[in-house]
């Protein structure tokens, strides 16, 4: 009688954060776009010699409209990502009843493609279809690069861009609410929370913070700039 050594446990020496959730880029894009497009909103206004009650109601008016935007758009587009990744997993299973040996030889050669002997890429395929509600979900990994057991949440991605967008509105119009009229404490408020923002989303991505930092505060001081300056020139010829 021969007896086999069990197989110790395999040990884990790392583990990876959720990077498939749906929250990091339109909470990432919600405050960028709140940040930027609010500031730029409120220096337009002022560059055209609106008053600060003006300002208030217009940087409100633009936080609420940016932020149901956002979130409606966001909604919208995932849910459409969705719909048609599961109209598309719904002719891979179609495909698969029909045409079982096609398929079987399709993802033999996807195998094959990755290295994998052509002998040995033809039994893992077998055994991968043998059970039919393991076959869909490979071929649908292999040929659309998706897996469908984890698809984005509209209502996550949705929730995320509006919160991050009405912050993110909020800061540029913090100072005029506090009865600031100029620009100035609006401009500091903005490149610090951009420049935090930025820091921020570059370490949880493994960047340089000073790289994220800089790179939002540069994008929002173009925008800045140049909506204060038709701002001002529309101000200037309308008066």
């Amino acid at each position: 009688m021969t007896f086999q050594a069990a197989l110790p446990p395999a040990e884990l020496h790392h583990a990876h954060r959720d990077v498939t959730g749906g929250w990091l880029r339109p909470a990432t894009f919600g405050v960028m776009d709140g940040l930027v497009s609010n500031f730029a909103l409120v220096a337009g206004v002022l560059g055209g010699g609106a008053g600060t009650h003006v300002v208030v109601l217009t940087g409100l008016a633009g936080l609420a409209a940016g932020a149901c935007s956002m979130a409606s758009g966001e909604y919208i587009s995932v849910t459409s990502q969705a719909e048609l990744m599961r109209a598309e997993i719904a002719v891979e299973k179609h495909e698969l009843r029909k045409n079982p040996d096609d398929e079987l030889s399709e993802l033999a050669a996807i195998f094959e493609a990755k290295g994998i002997r052509p002998a040995l890429a033809s039994v893992v395929a077998r055994e991968l279809t043998a059970d039919p509600e393991i076959a869909w979900r490979v071929h649908v990994r292999e040929e659309l690069g998706v897996d469908p057991d984890d698809l984005p949440s509209a209502w996550v991605a949705a929730g995320s861009s509006f919160t991050a967008f009405a912050l993110g509105a909020f800061v540029p119009l913090l100072p005029f609410l506090l009865g600031a009229s100029g620009i100035l404490a609006a401009l500091v408020l903005t490149v610090l929370a951009l420049a935090l923002a930025g820091g921020l989303v570059a370490r949880l991505t493994a960047r340089p913070m000073w790289l994220g930092a800089s790179r939002q505060v540069f994008f929002a001081a173009i925008s800045a700039a140049v909506t204060f300056g038709i701002g001002l020139l529309a101000g200037a010829s309308i008066s």
